[in-house]
């Protein structure tokens, strides 16, 4: 039902300049129209029911028979998934590829008679795919004894290790092409900034001093609204989360939505009852991709190396749902300034409305209400704050014939990339 409008606010405009707005790179704003990525979690926890690896698997039971990155990929486009994210390394310091620099890895496996690199696998799989690869190189490391964000009990440990990072870290830029994003999880203090401007100048770059994204502080695939992307110099420094959104803040840090598609991050044999259903993955879609920010779903293949058919079916079910409800508008339309209107060429019904700033030139707008006009007569259908990079508005259907946004208070003048309205989801 259409609900009558109260007198319209003049624009109210904020006393920062559009010169003094934090503005994304080139590599962050491409970062953003990925929206969707694929986590994979795959590591000797999977043949333990364990979150962390307690490292008493013995090698030669690491076998995975049926081990097929292609499916992984596959999997991961049928939700949506423009790039992947895999964790060559977790805590427990297995390596997942060809390494120079511990016993602990796939090397030492039976699997492909100790000739398997999983990592390399992974990024043939994605080249033919034509989908992009991050990589997760855990810097704590219990095989070294290095802790939370790679630190170490001694100088003379911490010295021993920052090497075997540091080569760690120089192999997985190095061998297998592009990646596209580099997760520090818990931070990360051993000096990396040569070899990610040697070989990984255009990823984005989670946690840690280099930080280009930021973690968005829970595991559940939202982020709050308002997610201002911008964020002060010190929360910068400190490590930022969500909460630290400031839309007048320096540095430009975007949200990263990591979420789980069963209870845990590594398959079990015990959580295949805890598969997320389509309806919970829509919601973490609205909250994530729909709040600007981009999600990060989590899959995890079983010991024979394969992703369980039941979690393929769930995500593609997901990634059909999110095509049937978004991949095609009634109409869309760009603009500029205090209002753009949006005219449907007739009533239309319509459930969701769909807004995108032109974020290169920062995130301007302040507040918004978006209306509709039914019968000649507009009426507000929902109003918010930031728009950013998107902003996902659904709203109880109603059949109108124009759409327009108003901006109501914003930092410079609005640049709109896209308003359009939905109306698949009934």
């Amino acid at each position: 039902m259409l609900i009558p409008l109260a007198a319209v606010n003049v624009l109210a405009c904020l006393a920062v300049a559009a010169g003094e707005l934090a503005l994304p790179t080139a590599d962050q704003n491409a970062w953003h129209d990925m929206e969707i990525g694929a986590f994979i979690h795959f590591a000797p926890n999977t043949w333990q029911d364990r979150e962390y690896d307690d490292r008493t698997t013995p090698l030669r039971d690491i076998n995975p028979s049926k081990l097929d990155t292609d499916q992984w990929v596959e999997v991961a486009k049928s939700m949506g998934a423009k790039y992947i994210v895999f964790v060559a390394k977790h805590v427990g310091g297995f390596c997942m590829w060809q390494t120079d620099t511990s016993d602990y890895s796939i090397a030492n496996t039976p699997w492909r008679a100790g000739a398997g690199d999983v990592l390399e696998s992974l990024s043939e799989s994605c080249r033919k795919a034509g989908m992009k690869l991050g990589v997760y190189l855990s810097p704590r490391d219990d095989t070294f004894g290095a802790k939370t964000g790679g630190r170490c009990d001694t100088p003379e440990a911490q010295k021993r290790y920052d090497t075997v990072y540091r080569q760690q870290l120089t192999e997985v830029l190095s061998r297998y092409g592009a990646m596209c994003e580099v997760w520090f999880d818990g931070s990360n203090v051993i000096e990396v900034g040569d070899i990610l401007e040697k070989y990984a100048p255009h990823a984005a770059i989670f946690q840690g001093k280099y930080a280009t994204i930021r973690w968005v502080g829970n595991e559940d695939g939202y982020a709050p609204y308002p997610a201002w992307n911008a964020v002060s110099k010190e929360a910068h420094q400190r490590g930022a989360t969500a909460q630290d959104g400031d839309p007048n803040g320096e540095v430009w840090l975007p949200n990263e939505c990591d979420a789980r598609t069963r209870r845990d991050w590594f398959w079990s044999s015990k959580n295949a009852d805890t598969l997320k259903s389509v309806d919970q993955l829509m919601d973490m879609y609205y909250r994530s991709v729909g709040h600007g920010a981009v999600l990060l779903l989590n899959l995890t293949p079983d010991t024979s190396g394969l992703i369980p058919q039941a979690d393929a079916e769930r995500v593609a079910a997901f990634g059909a749902e999110v095509q049937r409800r978004f991949g095609q508008s009634i109409a869309e339309t760009e603009g500029r300034g205090t209002e753009v209107v949006l005219d449907l060429g007739g009533p239309k019904r319509i459930d969701h409305v769909v807004t995108m700033e032109d974020i290169r030139l920062g995130e301007r707008v302040r507040t918004y209400t978006i209306e509709g006009r039914a019968n000649g007569e507009w009426a507000k259908l929902c109003e918010g704050s930031a728009i950013g990079h998107k902003k996902i508005d659904r709203i109880e259907p109603v059949e109108v014939d124009r759409v327009r946004l108003r901006v109501t208070e914003a930092a410079a003048e609005a640049q709109i990339r896209k308003l359009a309205v939905y109306g698949g989801e009934n």
